[in-house]
């Protein structure tokens, strides 16, 4: 009968290093698409988060060496889709997943870490354009961040050689592409404004995908533009490129051709310009001088009221005149007086007794007391009477006195 072998115990090292190994062969190399989520940036550089679909979840780290490339800062809900290693964490008993690369899922990396910083920057204030500094109108000196041997430096020295050829260039050379070119890009800021004596820095590129413009959207490049003393033109790729640099600088110029032109008025335009400011000048000259005659013609009419002959004189006019107001009002007074008076005796005369004596009547006084008869009853045969006319008097002796029946 055969021996019956003992049962291997296992310490739970022992096991848990031999499960290490399995999942670690079994699963090596593996895919997982999943959403981030508990994500936490540990102090020593490493990630640490879960990866989790609707019903099951596991943890994931990436370490300092591999996460140190990543465009884009993971967070909470972002779908990813990881490559690594199924690993167990010894002192705990946990596996997870060893992240060796990720990318989120239906964007890309670069496009979400543009997305990214540009929201953090501008909420930070550093697309304001109250910060912006301006662009001098004719520098004499100007600084070109470029590559020396690309065509962006090419354009632009033809475009300044043709707008303004007395304009100096100076040409710092860096590199715009690849993991050295952000670097370079900032000291080439800093160092030109150490040196000072630039009126305008002009950072240009040309055209290229988004890998190739990748340096002008880095964080360090965006501050240094920012802490610029000098004016920065960013002149970038095409003209529908637009990197973080762009929103940064002073001014952005869709290429850097259009830089120079933006950065230098050609002598026409200048020439033009001053002409007008030329007109400007004349014009507020002229309407300062009028304004000042026309003060002056004030202040001489105010002299001349604070004479006492001009006063005088003045007062003497006043005078004149109010005599003049005064005898014009006496003359129509009287004349509305007199006309005033021949209405009331045409009035008065129309109802005189003489008017009616006029008509061929006549007026019969009683004599000696020339009362006025006004019936026959009241005289009798012999007395003497006056009978006025409207021509003259008679004296007459009654003879007869004859009663009107009633």
């Amino acid at each position: 009968m055969p021996a019956v072998q003992p049962p291997k115990i296992y310490t739970v090292s022992d096991l848990t290093g031999e499960i290490r190994a399995l999942l670690e062969d079994s699963f090596s190399g593996i895919w997982v698409e999943a959403e981030v989520s508990n994500f936490h940036h540990h102090s020593s550089g490493h990630l640490y988060f879960t990866l989790k679909d609707q019903e099951s979840q596991i943890r994931a780290v990436m370490f300092r060496m591999q996460n140190r490339h990543l465009r884009f800062k993971p967070q909470d809900g972002l779908a990813v889709l990881v490559y690594g290693e199924l690993s167990v964490y010894e002192r705990r008993g946990e596996y997870q997943v060893v992240v060796e690369y990720m990318e989120p899922k239906g964007l890309g990396a670069l496009q979400l870490a543009f997305e990214q910083l540009k929201e953090k920057l501008h909420a930070e204030g550093l697309f304001d354009e109250a910060r912006k500094r301006p662009i001098p109108m004719l520098p004499r000196r100007v600084g070109v961040i470029t590559s020396p041997t690309g065509a962006a430096i090419r354009d632009i020295l033809h475009v300044l050689r043709r707008r303004f050829a007395g304009v100096d260039v100076l040409i710092y050379p860096v590199t715009v592409q690849g993991d050295q070119a952000a670097p370079e890009i900032v000291d080439a800021i800093r160092e030109l404004n150490r040196r000072g004596g630039l009126d305008v820095l002009i950072l240009a590129r040309g055209g290229g995908s988004i890998e190739d413009l990748w340096a002008f959207n880095e964080e360090i490049v965006a501050r240094a533009i920012a802490d610029s003393k000098i004016p920065v033109i960013s002149a970038v790729g095409h003209e529908v490129d637009y990197t973080i640099a762009d929103f940064v600088a002073d001014l952005r110029a869709p290429t850097p051709s259009a830089a120079a032109e933006l950065v230098i008025a050609k002598k026409d335009e200048l020439t033009q310009r001053l002409d007008d400011l030329e007109a400007r000048m004349t014009g507020a000259v002229r309407s300062r001088l009028h304004g000042l005659k026309m003060r002056m013609a004030g202040l001489d009419r105010h002299l001349r009221l604070l004479n006492p002959m001009e006063r005088i004189r003045m007062q003497r006019h006043r005078l004149t005149e109010l005599r003049k107001d005064l005898t014009g009002w006496a003359d129509r007074r009287l004349m509305v007086l007199a006309g005033q008076l021949g209405a009331t005796a045409g009035k008065l005369d129309s109802l005189s007794p003489l008017a009616i004596l006029g008509r061929g009547y006549s007026i019969c006084l009683r004599l000696p007391g020339h009362e006025i008869v006004k019936e026959s009853a009241a005289l009798d045969v012999g007395d003497e009477v006056e009978v006025r006319l409207h021509r003259g008097r008679l004296r007459c002796g009654v003879r007869e006195v004859t009663a009107e029946e009633a």
